[in-house]
């Protein structure tokens, strides 16, 4: 895996504290946080799509946050559990990780980079 794969990791580990950030801030310093992460999560995002698919960088940016999110919600914040809940976690993540094999790298392709 190279740099920029794990700056989408990066930013999707920073949209879900921007996406809880969203729900939960109530102060000053709640909604700083917020608007710092969402900067982060973006600017790392962007920069990792100048050199991957921006297609592939976006879905799976989207699909990692949503996952992170809907499990931090049911682990710190007592979301009600349920199976199907996570089943449909389980079913994203794998087409998160299909979607990743399948997308040509252009540094292990000889591209430019």
């Amino acid at each position: 895996m190279n740099s920029n794969w794990v700056k989408v990791i990066l930013a999707a580990v920073f949209e879900v504290v921007w996406v809880i950030g969203l729900k939960h801030a109530d102060g000053f310093w709640d909604w700083t946080i917020t608007v710092i992460a969402i900067v982060i999560s973006f600017t790392v995002m962007i920069m990792a799509g100048r050199k991957l698919p921006v297609g592939t960088v976006y879905a799976v940016f989207v699909g990692l946050g949503t996952a992170g999110t809907v499990l931090s919600e049911i682990i710190i914040f007592n979301e009600p559990f349920s199976a199907a809940k996570l089943l449909l976690v389980g079913v994203l993540l794998a087409g998160v990780i299909g979607l990743k094999l399948v997308t040509k790298d252009p540094i292990s392709e000889g591209g430019r980079v």
